[in-house]
């Protein structure tokens, strides 16, 4: 239902507010841009999803080997001591807990055409054990925000990214971002124990915590003497290797267990394919609403009044400037990283706007476009407290990414 508002309240507060820039301001091209926003988005979502059929029907039958390999049975056992204290509705061995690690392992390497279709494929599995196939269950709940809260270890592409744009040191942001993204998820997770009372005062979930602090400092100790020119090559090579290690593994193991590997990755990638299919009209109508929402100016009123709030309260306003980016990620992540490019090129790559851009794009996630591709490809209608959580999520993760820019670069 929650979805169901925020896309009615896209519509009608951009159309109020293209009535009143007609009227009162005397735009007559708003209704003309606002129409080919819509056009052009719809477009954009087909192709989106048409351009995730490939991917998705690959990983999908890599994962119908694992999972007749029992390679994804192993893997769930062997995160159950945490993940069953987080998803207490999952079954013990069910092939849906190896999924959900999957997508979280390659969302955390920055592979999002590879986490996208192990998401997918553990959104299904957990389907399965859903009783009220419309309704979202309290693990697919957890899934999703942890998923729009998405650790991210290693921000390869907006390092990439600083590296085009001429920054002195594009790895800069690595440890800020990491700590940003972190805090983000942490809150995630507090959200949602706090709707299905979780405790999370448990040893393997404490052990969790540290042990991923204790991973983000020996990432840092390999990185920080690394010239900044090899950071993007080096942490692509480890994102290959850990894929290539995951495909090879499972076709090996598929054969020495004499199963058929070639049909079982045909069984799959046909259940790519038709999810691929499946969200193709979720994924236009949260686009089309973002989109005449965006050109009617929508965004920067609520910047702009943000700005104004922060200035009446004294304090300082230099974060500003980047703060559509964290706005913009909650809805677009490409749209987000528009903003960012161009305020590097405006201010600078090593300005403080232009590393707090980056890490606010490394620090939160498509919280609307993950929900209506992931409940989309389900068929799930009331998706309760999902949205709220996961806005939660962004909006610590907003907050946290500009704390952290003034700390360490203001």
């Amino acid at each position: 239902m929650a979805l169901n508002y925020v896309w009615i309240a896209f519509f009608v507060i951009s159309f109020a507010v293209a009535l009143f820039r007609l009227i009162f301001l005397g735009d007559v091209e708003i209704f003309g841009k606002m129409t080919t926003s819509l056009f052009e988005s719809g477009k954009t979502g087909a192709e989106i999803a048409i351009g995730l059929t490939g991917m998705m029907a690959f990983w999908l039958g890599i994962m119908k080997i694992g999972e007749r390999a029992g390679m994804i049975a192993k893997l769930a056992r062997g995160v159950n001591p945490l993940f069953k204290r987080l998803f207490p509705g999952i079954p013990d061995k069910h092939p849906a807990m190896g999924s959900v690690v999957m997508n979280f392992s390659a969302n955390a390497l920055g592979l999002d055409n590879a986490a996208t279709p192990m998401g997918l494929k553990a959104m299904n599995e957990l389907q399965e054990l859903n009783p009220k196939k419309d309704t979202a269950t309290d693990a697919q709940i957890m899934f999703l925000v942890l998923n729009t809260a998405g650790i991210t270890m290693i921000p390869t592409a907006v390092m990439a990214m600083r590296l085009t744009m001429g920054a002195a040191n594009p790895a800069d942001i690595f440890i800020p971002t990491m700590i940003g993204t972190f805090i983000s998820f942490i809150s995630g997770m507090i959200a949602v124990a706090i709707y299905q009372r979780i405790n999370l005062f448990r040893p393997a979930l404490l052990f969790f915590v540290g042990g991923f602090i204790g991973l983000m400092y020996l990432l840092y100790l390999w990185m920080r003497n690394m010239p900044q020119e090899e950071i993007a090559v080096k942490t692509a090579m480890l994102g290959g290797i850990i894929i290539f290690s995951i495909i090879t593994s499972f076709l090996v193991v598929g054969w020495q267990k004499k199963i058929n590997v070639y049909d079982a990755f045909i069984d799959g990638a046909k259940e790519g394919f038709t999810t691929a299919v499946m969200i193709i009209p979720y994924l236009v109508a949260i686009l089309v609403g973002i989109a005449v929402f965006r050109a009617t100016g929508c965004l920067d009123f609520i910047t702009n009044g943000i700005a104004y709030v922060v200035a009446m309260m004294g304090l300082n306003t230099d974060f500003v400037p980047a703060l559509p980016v964290g706005i913009m990620k909650t809805f677009s992540g490409s749209g987000a990283r528009g903003i960012m490019v161009e305020l590097m090129k405006t201010h600078g790559p090593d300005s403080f706007v232009g590393r707090l851009a980056c890490i606010m794009q490394g620090s939160t996630e498509t919280t609307f476009y993950v929900l209506a591709v992931y409940f989309g490809s389900v068929n799930i209608k009331n998706t309760r407290y999902a949205l709220t959580c996961g806005l939660i999520a962004d909006a610590v993760g907003i907050i946290a990414a500009i704390m952290i820019g003034y700390i360490f670069f203001h």
